[in-house]
């Protein structure tokens, strides 16, 4: 690119060059042809033209031990204007500069036809020079030639060498200067300084000729020329001979060296092999080196460097007490959505954006290293303090939070960090990195998306570990319990189905809610085996509930987002019904909102299927999520279930009242059935009747009861029949007029 660049920028100096040579050429061209004064050329001329066109550039040598080579034609050119005067030259020198450079070109020379042109036209402009010079000091040169004597005609030929060499060689230097981009004096004195050896060595000849002509006949000239041209051809054979003298000569001691070396070479051959295998050794041994230490996909440090750098940080800190330092570890959000849906390979590249930006982030603050997956961590080392640490998490956080582009897409990703500050109470660099990493899983849930590790922490992290345990082991012996809450038809205040509630029964913790234990099971994958079981208890008891009842009983269970991104959710729920015997229809499957607008166009595959079955779906939650209406009406579901914060608020204002009367309105325009959940109260059951809702569960029927007394209940009295009936409410439908005022109003 630069001497591309260094070209484009000679280019105007050169054009303005070759555009002063083109009048200053073609005016002595045209004036060379005017001042012709014969009309037929003499034989003399003719020979002369043949020779010097044709054959001077190729009579040519080289003076021993110098860079001079002496042609014939300067010599010839010369001559022509000594006898026929400068009109004749300066044609004759213009034919012989183009026919050299025509010749060189069809010899393989590179050479433009602008360079061949500045070439042509700087011979013609150095002979028309010459031939001016001579004639205003001395007059025509060819009337003069007859009479002159040895003195005059020594000046004569040195106004022409000297007058022909000055021209020629400013120009030629000017030439390479602006085509070389070097400076005129250093072009001059290189390589133009030896071309006046040429013009006066021509000049000399072309002398000694024209003198030969005059005081002898042409048939003595012809013989000089001869005998000139044998000691040419001689001199030329000579030179030619030394040459391949010293050539042969140098072969033999080439020889004579090679057969003097040979034992050498064999030795350092041995050295070399052994010098290459010490070298491929070493190089295989930082390779091996530098991929324990470093991540092989963004080539970061890894998680045994770190370890390693820690250490030596703790050990310092143990030495000075001011000496600060800290940990940050990342994790990138929703590059497990990202990864599934694009691809690994789109994701690996993502993964390389992440690291050189955090790295262009962090730059000398501190190292950055990549632990596997996408965990990130980084070290800083000899922090301020707390406020300046949190401050770069934030600018992290801004940075990462920044679009991507992999593949000519924008793709979006943010980071959890935790951090966890180096002092006294770590003595090993594994501690420091758990803390941070306990921090960075507290930072996932917390507004801000960054947390400083605090000791209650670890407790907390203990507990869990503990709690994953006891959690493996209930999956195993199967200690979970279902309690069931009724769903009733507000219409009559008929049992509709159950919601089928999981319990632990912890045997030293007692009865364990499911808030406590199921984003446990969710983050460690046993939300899958738990879920399997407790459909297949759920299906076998209202199995028996329907066949001791004769009632179309349904029950539905919670399904957690992870099972239902399960990739044999399908085939489980299938085998689930087969084996329990239950209709397809009295099995519902709850999914909130969120986990179906996680990944929407997947869901709505896994839905189809479901759905395939007979088995029915339910939409959970609903109203608190981002469902979008473009693909809710693609969702292939039965039920929408108005989520309890919306029941338990109609009391306080119309808002949420309007919230639950457009739910119904939407779930009436898609043909879909609607549950209310968390009805606590008369005025809310009465709400909710008079705005069409179908169904509810809450309190105010029942809480979530064991099977045992669930069983005691369809066998016996309803208890809210007869509150409702106290209330006021016959089990009877709606007022259907009222209901109409209301959606009027």
């Amino acid at each position: 690119m630069e001497p591309s660049r260094n070209k484009n920028s000679r280019e105007p100096y050169i054009n303005l060059f070759f555009g002063v040579l083109i009048p200053l050429g073609l005016f002595a061209l045209y004036s060379a042809i005017k001042g012709l004064r014969f009309e037929t050329p003499p034989p003399g001329l003719i020979i002369l033209f043949v020779v010097t066109v044709f054959f001077g550039s190729i009579l040519r040598f080289q003076l021993p031990r110098t860079k001079i080579h002496l042609t014939i034609s300067d010599a010839l050119i010369f001559l022509s204007l000594l006898l026929y005067g400068g009109s004749v030259a300066i044609i004759l020198g213009t034919l012989e500069a183009g026919f050299t450079a025509m010749m060189l070109r069809r010899q393989g020379v590179r050479m433009s036809w602008k360079t061949v042109s500045i070439n042509v036209l700087i011979a013609t402009i150095s002979v028309f020079a010459s031939s001016t010079a001579v004639i205003a000091v001395f007059g025509p040169p060819e009337l003069l030639m007859g009479e002159a004597v040895t003195s005059q005609l020594i000046m004569i030929l040195s106004v022409m060498a000297f007058s022909q060499f000055a021209v020629n060689s400013v120009l030629v230097s000017v030439w390479v200067s602006i085509k070389n981009s070097e400076t005129l004096w250093r072009v001059w004195n290189e390589y133009c300084f030896n071309a006046l050896v040429m013009f006066l060595c021509g000049a000399l000849m072309a002398g000694i000729a024209t003198k030969a002509i005059y005081q002898m006949d042409y048939y003595m000239f012809i013989a000089v020329a001869v005998f000139f041209g044998l000691v040419y051809l001689t001199y030329n054979r000579y030179v030619q001979d030394v040459k391949s003298t010293a050539a042969e000569a140098q072969e033999a001691e080439r020889k004579r060296a090679e057969d003097a070396e040979q034992h050498v070479r064999e030795l350092e051959h041995y050295v070399h092999e052994l010098q290459k295998s010490t070298e491929a050794l070493r190089e295989s041994r930082e390779k091996f080196r530098h991929a324990a230490y470093h991540d092989h996909l963004t080539n970061l440090p890894n998680r045994a460097h770190f370890i390693g750098k820690i250490t030596e940080l703790i050990d310092k800190r143990s030495k000075e007490d001011h000496h600060r330092f800290a940990v940050m570890f990342l994790d990138l959000d929703r590059f497990k959505t990202l990864n599934e849906s694009l691809g690994h390979s789109v994701g690996d590249r993502l993964i390389t954006h992440v690291a050189a930006r955090l790295s262009n982030i962090i730059t000398h603050k501190g190292v950055v290293g990549r632990f596997g997956g996408d965990e990130f961590a980084i070290l800083l080392n000899g922090v301020d303090g707390e406020i300046d640490t949190l401050e770069l998490a934030e600018r992290v956080r801004r940075q990462i939070a920044e679009p991507f582009s992999v593949d000519g897409r924008q793709l979006f990703t943010n980071a959890s960090i935790g951090i966890a500050f180096g002092d006294k109470r770590y003595v090993t660099a594994e501690e420091l990195l758990r803390d941070a990493d306990i921090a960075m899983y507290h930072a996932k849930t917390s507004l801000s998306g960054i947390t400083v590790f605090d000791p209650n922490m670890h407790a907390r992290a203990v507990q869990l570990l503990e709690l994953e345990t006891d959690l493996r082991v209930a999956v195993k012996r199967k200690q979970f319990e279902l309690f069931y809450q009724p769903i009733v038809t507000l219409s009559d205040g008929r049992i509709k189905g159950f919601e089928a509630l999981v319990r632990w029964p912890h045997p030293s913790r007692g009865l364990i809610s499911p808030a406590d234990f199921i984003p446990l099971a969710e983050t460690t994958g046993l939300i899958v085996p738990i879920t399997r079981q407790l459909l297949r208890d759920a299906c076998i008891q209202v199995k028996k509930w329907q066949e001791m009842t004769d009632e179309p009983f349904e029950v539905s269970v919670n399904l957690s987002g992870k099972h239902f991104e399960h990739p044999n959710l399908v085939e489980q729920v299938k085998e689930v019904v087969e084996q329990t015997k239950i209709t397809p229809s009295s099995l519902k499957l709850e999914i909130t909102e969120s986990a179906v607008m996680d990944n929407a166009e997947t869901a709505i595959s896994t839905l189809k299927q479901i759905r395939e079955t007979g088995i029915r779906v339910s939409i959970d939650d609903f109203g608190t999520g981002y469902s979008s209406l473009s693909y809710l009406h693609r969702f292939p579901i039965d039920t929408l279930k108005i989520d309890r914060s919306f029941v338990n608020t109609m009391e306080e204002g119309s808002e949420n009242g309007e919230i639950v009367r457009i739910i119904l309105a939407l779930a009436r325009a898609l043909k879909l059935d609607v549950i209310a959940e968390g009805i606590e109260s008369i005025h809310e059951f009465h709400q909710l009747r008079i705005l069409g809702c179908e169904y509810g569960q809450g309190y105010m029927f029942s809480r979530p009861l064991q099977a045992k007394d669930i069983e005691r209940m369809i066998l016996g009295e309803l208890p809210w029949r007869n509150a409702l009936a106290e209330a006021g409410f016959g089990m009877v439908s709606h007022d259907t007029a009222l209901t109409q005022l209301k959606w009027t109003q």
